[in-house]
């Protein structure tokens, strides 16, 4: 079975992920992870590493392949912006929340203000949003692709989990 998990930073899609591949014994790919070793492997920031992703889909690309090479090999969880758009998946979830509530977690998570958290958020879902328009002509907004939307300012860790689960059970 292969289950993407998609949604904007701070919506809990990893904390979705990890949840999923722990109660159903399935593993976890995650495209912020592979985006993450790219700019440590260059030496670059991730605000550096995507205004350099700005520049050109090489990047991106790298990230797809990575996903659908993984995908090939098997069942998983795999968790990214646009791993409902690259995948062909059993079943295609998206988190959504407030962004005030994404930039609370984030300030939380990684120990910065609110305001400081609010301002990468938008900067890096802008840029995302420029990206995926320009060299997939993916409207992020578009929400027609997934089979499950969950909106997780409404529920808990605990009851988006069982929600997921449910959908993943309904399926068997």
């Amino acid at each position: 079975m292969i289950i993407t998990i998609s949604g904007p930073p701070g919506s809990g899609t990893s904390t979705l992920a990890r949840g999923l591949s722990e109660a159903l014994g399935l593993r976890w790919v995650n495209s912020g992870d592979l985006f993450r070793k790219i700019a440590a492997e260059r030496g670059l920031s991730l605000k550096e590493l995507g205004r350099l992703a700005e520049q050109g889909p090489e990047i991106d690309y790298m990230i797809d392949d990575a996903q659908r090479s993984l995908a090939k090999n098997g069942s998983g969880i795999f968790e990214g912006r646009l791993a409902g758009h690259m995948l062909d998946a059993d079943l295609k979830i998206m988190l959504k929340t407030s962004l005030s509530v994404r930039a609370s977690r984030i300030a939380k998570r990684e120990n910065k203000s609110l305001d400081e958290a609010l301002s990468e958020a938008r900067a890096r879902e802008e840029c995302e949003a420029r990206r995926y328009k320009m060299y997939y002509n993916i409207d992020v907004n578009d929400l027609s692709i997934y089979d499950l939307i969950i909106d997780t300012g409404r529920w808990d860790e605990k009851g988006t989990l069982s929600i997921a689960l449910a959908a993943v059970r309904a399926l068997r």
